[in-house]
Parts: C-alpha cells; sequence; structure tokens
C-alpha cells in the first residue's frame, strides 16, 4: 500500500510505501477510493492545539506517534475481510465511521464510540484515507452510500455527521427563528444544506470572506454578516434582535465570545471547531439568561447512518466539493489552510 504520511510537525507529507495489512478476526480492509480534506487534519499537520491560557496540547498527547496517514472522511472498496467479519462482502462500497474508540466500555458499547476515554480514531491515533487501505476494527463501522456519490458520502463521516449532532442540540426549533452560523467553510455549508433538509427557514451565516459569504447566499444563507465587523453583534442584533442558537465552526476566543453576546434567554452556543482559546463568562449572567453553551465532539454511527438516510431521500442537497487526486496532498492542504478552498476538498486515490 501507498500512503501520504505526516513523518514531522509541520514538514510536508511524504510519500511512503507500506505492507498492505491483512485483515484478522473481525476486521475489514478498505481501499480508499476518496478522502476529505478536514481542517482537523490541519491541526493533526500542525502537531498541536490551542487549549488557551497559554497551554498547548501536542500530538503525542493525543496517542498519537509519527509517521501517520491522516484523513477521516473515508469513503472506499471492502477488498478483504477477517475470518469473523460479517454484514459486508468484498466489492461493497462503504463510508468509513473514523471515530472508533476502545470497542468495549460503556461508551463503545452503547453507540457512543467518538465518546470514548481512549479514542483510537482513524486519520489521528489510526492511520487513514491518505493511505491507499484503511483497516477498520469491525463492519459496525461501515456504512452504505447508497445512491449518494461516494466523494460526497465522505464528507459525511466528520462534516456531515458533525452538523448533524450539533443540531441535535438546538433542536426542535421553529423553523423561522433565526440559527447563527459562525463559519462559512466546509462545516458551515453543510449547516445550510442540513437546515434546509430539516425545513429551517431563517439561516444567519457569519464568515471573514467575501467569497464564502457570497457562497452561503448562493446556498440558502437567508443573510451574511461579515464577521471582521467590529459592530457584528450589533448588525446581528439590528437585524433580528437575539437568537436562539448558535454554532461556531470557528471556536476562537472572538468567535465563541460573539456568538455568546448574540444568544437570547435560553439560548444554546455549541462549540464545533477546535481553532482554541479562551472564553470568558460572567457566571451570574449564566443564570439571569438561561444559557446554554455545550461542546460537540463530532457525531455517532447511528449519525452517520442517519446522515446518509436524509441524502438518500432527496432532502439534503450536495454540497460543493472539489475532487484533487492524492498527489496533490500537500497542495490540498496548504489550500485549505490558506482558505483557499470553498466546501470541501476530496482526495481521489483512482
Amino acid at each position: 500500500m501507498k500512503a501520504w504520511m505526516v513523518t514531522e510537525a509541520k514538514a510536508p507529507l511524504e510519500q511512503r510505501e507500506l505492507e498492505t495489512p491483512v485483515p484478522q478476526g473481525t476486521e475489514v480492509l478498505v481501499e480508499t477510493a476518496y478522502c476529505g480534506v478536514c481542517h482537523s487534519d490541519l491541526h493533526f499537520w500542525k502537531g498541536e492545539y490551542n487549549m488557551g491560557g497559554g497551554k498547548i496540547m501536542k500530538l503525542a498527547d493525543r496517542g498519537v506517534k509519527l509517521p501517520q496517514a491522516p484523513g477521516h472522511e473515508i469513503a472506499g472498496r471492502v477488498v478483504a475481510k477477517g475470518p469473523d467479519a460479517t454484514g459486508v462482502e468484498v466489492g461493497d462500497m462503504r463510508v468509513v465511521y473514523p471515530w472508533l474508540g476502545c470497542g468495549d466500555c460503556y461508551y463503545c458499547n452503547n453507540g457512543l464510540d467518538n465518546w470514548c476515554r481512549t479514542p483510537k480514531g482513524i486519520g489521528v491515533v489510526r492511520s487513514g484515507g491518505f493511505g491507499s487501505h484503511v483497516m477498520v476494527p469491525h463492519a459496525r463501522y461501515l456504512a452504505d452510500p447508497g445512491n449518494v456519490d461516494p466523494a460526497l458520502a465522505a464528507t459525511y463521516a466528520c462534516s456531515g455527521l458533525t452538523i448533524y449532532s450539533s443540531l441535535k442540540k438546538i433542536m426542535p426549533l421553529d423553523p423561522d427563528r433565526p440559527i447563527l452560523l459562525i463559519g462559512a467553510g466546509g462545516l458551515g455549508l453543510m449547516a445550510i444544506e442540513m437546515l434546509k433538509a430539516l425545513d429551517h427557514h431563517q439561516i444567519i451565516s457569519v464568515d471573514i470572506d467575501a467569497d464564502k459569504r457570497r457562497v452561503a447566499e448562493e446556498r440558502g444563507a437567508t443573510v451574511t454578516f461579515d464577521g471582521k465587523a467590529d459592530d457584528l453583534v450589533d448588525q446581528i442584533a439590528a437585524y433580528c434582535g437575539k437568537v436562539p442558537a448558535v454554532l461556531d465552526f470557528v471556536n476562537n476566543d472572538k468567535t465563541a465570545a460573539a456568538g455568546l453576546a448574540c444568544l437570547d434567554k435560553g439560548g444554546t452556543l455549541v462549540l464545533v471547531g477546535v481553532a482554541g482559546g479562551e472564553l470568558a463568562i460572567s457566571l451570574a449572567t449564566m443564570i439571569f439568561m438561561g444559557w446554554r453553551i455545550e461542546g460537540n465532539l463530532t457525531g455517532t454511527p447511528g449519525d452517520l447512518h442517519e446522515v446518509l438516510a436524509l441524502a438518500n431521500s432527496g432532502k439534503l442537497a450536495p454540497t460543493p466539493i472539489e475532487c484533487r487526486h492524492i498527489d496533490e496532498a500537500n497542495a490540498a492542504m496548504t489550500d485549505l489552510k490558506e482558505g483557499k478552498v470553498t466546501g470541501r476538498a476530496v482526495l481521489e486515490w483512482s
């Protein structure tokens, strides 16, 4: 097998040839066809996370050992399976659920693998879709894309199920009440499409990039605002007053503070991105306003199946994707870092 691997933090990915693994027990070997490029891959590439207050978490703190192939939005064909693997056949096209845990704890045994205290995520702790083959420990982590383009379906393994999980934290909500989305990248555009699929009518999108705001409006955002504006909170308040829900797909000091300032009484701020930083909170105001602040840790295997079902129903419209050959992995990562990607860049192996 071949793989584009992170061998050193912030250094260009290197192509390596490795021995193709042989599945044992319940394992299933998937040959990668498509792999989305996510901002989480950039953090993996950088090798650290901003934890706020000057604290930095290194990749090693998450159990990562280099070299490692990133990539967690994977769709591919089953090419081999262990003697105890059931539920899939060689040749099946499947989307890989990447947010694995230990496989045998309270969370993993109750369909909450992404909450496991010893995460073993594909593309993080285990090599991912920047490799030509991915070993999946059990067929329960594979989902049938149905009639959805596999290149698009691959993105549902992160951006799709993450948005779906985030929206469950604020729903049900009157379809005419405003929802504020901070960030109009891959997650933000996915949120617009998913809200439309759920028949929500009032969608506010914020981004610092004019081109991304334009795309957000084209995809169905009711109104957009420039995230660089000093009076952003006042502009949003003038448009619709306070909002009942905010999804922050950036999640840094500035965006989280702006989101909190926009919340109405009883409102919910869902933190999704991992740009990092700190949020100063008045504890008394939390009581007087009845706010909720929730972090969203990707989504469950069940969420992935439900997103794919929504897409196959025809209600969830496709989000923009740009397919590039795997040999352009470094360029795709650089373009994402520099804000040059609309929607999702997807690497293809063929």
